[in-house]
């Protein structure tokens, strides 16, 4: 008797250990949700941390600023002739299905030509795209240390007879939350329909 009572212990806390490990796996899966629209780079870049110029207001700004706004960050430049106007239209169009949230979201639009786009140049080019872009400039070192954070590069072409020149850059937006956590990638085939739905999730965090 004994020892089918000893049996039958084993076989219940066996049960007790499946199902527990049943629950977490189902909790896990509850937790992990559905899939974002745009690329998830939770935990793979650092939190948004700069010094820059706001050409808004033509003043200095921390990152820290900018806190309880969800914040899209993205490098170009004014004479830029297809990326940026491309980018920046592709996310006001997005921002504009947010509605009343609008107000809850940043564009940081960040010159990777501080030579030209001077703080009225920035400020003018930035309006185009609605009040919800902010331009940022700043110097060439901290321009680099920005960059190098978000492994994102751009060049300087020789500059024609003229003073001319291109500069070449990425065309990736990075996406943070309220807290300044680096979450999603946008990348160029990304439809307009999934920035929006990702921004309204990232809202709704709260």
């Amino acid at each position: 008797m004994g020892y089918r009572r000893e049996i039958f212990r084993f076989a219940g806390g066996g049960r007790v250990i499946a199902f527990a490990i049943g629950l977490m796996l189902l909790l896990s899966a509850c937790h992990s949700g559905t899939p974002w629209a745009t690329k998830d780079i939770t935990g793979l870049m650092p939190n948004l941390a700069f010094t820059l110029t706001e050409t808004n207001r033509d003043t200095i700004v921390h990152a820290k600023d900018y806190r309880g706004r969800v914040l899209l960050l993205f490098f170009g430049y004014t004479h830029c002739p297809d990326v940026c106007p491309t980018t920046l239209s592709r996310i006001k169009a997005a921002i504009d299905k947010l509605g009343t949230q609008a107000e809850q979201v940043r564009v940081l639009f960040v010159s990777v030509d501080p030579k030209r786009d001077t703080v009225q140049e920035l400020k003018r080019y930035a309006g185009f795209f609605g009040p919800q872009v902010l331009g940022l400039r700043g110097s060439q070192a901290a321009l680099r240390e920005l960059t190098k954070m978000y492994r994102v590069t751009y060049g300087y072409d020789k500059p024609d007879a003229h003073g001319n020149y291109s500069v070449s850059h990425s065309s990736a937006v990075y996406i943070f939350d309220r807290k300044g956590e680096a979450r999603l990638l946008v990348r160029p085939q990304d439809p307009i329909s999934a920035i929006s739905s990702d921004l309204k999730r990232l809202l709704a965090e709260g």
